[in-house]
């Protein structure tokens, strides 16, 4: 049982480390989402020029959706008439990378990783969206999108099902009512304090059950690797840097992982001598890539365009990984620059803050298991329950 204890130690060094960075995060995904307007993602990439694509890149990479949280968006776009590049340039850059994961990646890894990540993600956004929209020759809303991620699969929330205004279009069937509406956030109506009260609870509301699930998994599968994985395995099977780039891809295809629960897994397999670049390809590809999202995306690009938008993140990414390899052999290797992932322990503020994210996610799962069996007992109630 001592392979229990050293598991659950080394997971909880992780939480210690990136602890005070994801409540940043946090903080900084709220005030977000309370002073930037739902209508300006609309306003701005409502078209199929070039300007559309950058746009879509640039608003997507701080947005706090993760990877099933922004089909609902993107798929709202497409119904506002933009064209499938921006569309996709948003899908892209959206879930590979926000505040919450780039402050956990300067946490975990260096803060060389927490600027390349956002700028590879903005990339291979750009770079994709440009090429799907020179691809596309029907760039305005079409038929297709009328079947589009309604539902969206995987872990989700109704903040994320909240229609954006779409000319007379219901995305998703949700009521938004009157006094709770958060559609908006920035809109008239509501005072500085009203916004950041709604921010603030999107923020630990909504997007903190989205995510701390996945993250805790993340922390505790970066544990396990600290126990079970040893550098020599990592040389042997992954020494070959090609090699590894695309094993990353290989894993990070089927599975759903969101940009801040890959960051953990990426650290511990760093940590164990995987080479940068490969680590920097799966928290790229991870997140925009599942097989949770792609039968949906499918349906708001279309299936010749959901292959290039595959294509186009998998060689970027690629792209990217080489770029970060060749500037750590510059600089003489990872451990010049790393600096959290170093950390063996942190101080009380760090526990701090871990103690305060398990309570937090106590409370909401404890919150959603209470919720659940409410329901249950009031359908009992009703004389249906068999």
């Amino acid at each position: 049982m001592d392979w229990i204890a050293a598991m659950i130690m080394a997971s909880w060094g992780v939480l210690v480390a990136s602890a005070p960075y994801m409540l940043f995060g946090f903080l900084v995904a709220g005030l977000l989402k309370a002073f930037l307007p739902d209508t300006l993602v609309a306003k701005h990439l409502g078209g199929s020029s070039f300007s559309g694509v950058f746009k879509a890149a640039l608003i997507g990479a701080p947005m706090p959706l993760c990877s099933c949280g922004v089909l609902p968006t993107a798929a709202g776009l497409r119904r506002q008439g933009a064209g499938k590049g921006p569309t996709a340039a948003f899908l892209i850059s959206t879930p590979e990378t926000g505040v919450d994961s780039i402050a956990v990646t300067w946490a975990l890894l260096d803060p060389f990783m927490a600027v390349i990540r956002p700028v590879s993600a903005f990339f291979t956004a750009m770079v994709t969206g440009r090429v799907v929209q020179i691809l596309d020759q029907k760039p305005q809303w079409s038929a297709e999108v009328e079947q589009a991620g309604i539902t969206p699969i995987g872990p989700t929330s109704a903040a994320h099902l909240q229609p954006l205004p779409m000319a007379g279009k219901v995305l998703v069937s949700e009521v938004c009512h009157k006094e709770d509406c958060n559609c908006g956030a920035s809109g008239g109506g509501f005072s500085f304090l009203q916004r950041f009260q709604k921010g603030m609870a999107f923020a630990f509301g909504d997007l903190f059950k989205d995510i701390a699930l996945w993250f805790m998994v993340g922390v505790l599968i970066a544990g396990g690797i600290a126990v079970f994985i040893t550098p020599e395995m990592i040389a042997f099977w992954l020494g070959n840097p090609l090699v590894a780039m695309l094993v990353m891809v290989a894993m990070a295809i089927p599975l759903y992982v969101c940009a801040t629960a890959s960051t953990p897994i990426a650290a511990a397999l760093v940590m164990k001598g995987l080479n940068p670049g490969a680590a920097l390809v799966f928290l790229l590809a991870g997140p925009a890539v599942n097989a949770a999202s792609l039968t949906v995306i499918s349906r708001i690009l279309g299936r010749r365009m959901t292959g290039v938008y595959v294509l186009g993140i998998v060689v970027c990414a690629l792209t990217m990984g080489f770029v970060a390899d060749g500037f750590y052999g510059l600089m003489g290797g990872l451990e010049v620059w790393q600096t959290g992932a170093s950390e063996e322990k942190g101080g009380y503020f760090s526990v701090a803050c871990a103690i305060l994210l398990l309570g937090l996610f106590a409370w909401k799962g404890g919150e959603d298991l209470w919720r659940r069996l409410s329901r249950r007992e009031d359908a009992c109630s009703c004389g249906h329950c068999h």
